[in-house]
């Protein structure tokens, strides 16, 4: 039974939730100054960018580290949703 690709947006919005979902499950919302997740999804492309700023003594997890995480996440997030 054939299922419709999911949409560029589809995609997008896939993306940016399962990133901003990952940061928000290692640190408390109050504790994340700045956050900027950028997706595009371009020619079956998809580029995942996560930038986070958090405060030195709130940094519960290294910033960093959870920046690629949340970037991984995102992936797998569009991975599962073109398994559908």
């Amino acid at each position: 039974m054939p299922t419709d690709e999911p949409t560029a947006d589809d995609v997008v919005q896939t993306a940016s939730d399962a990133a901003e979902g990952y940061v928000f499950s290692q640190y408390k919302q109050s504790a994340v100054r700045d956050l900027d997740v950028t997706v595009t999804f371009e020619d079956g492309v998809l580029e995942v960018d996560v930038y986070l700023n958090v405060p030195e003594d709130d940094a519960e997890a290294d910033p960093e580290q959870v920046a690629d995480d949340a970037a991984l996440a995102a992936r797998q997030a569009v991975d599962e949703l073109f398994e559908e």
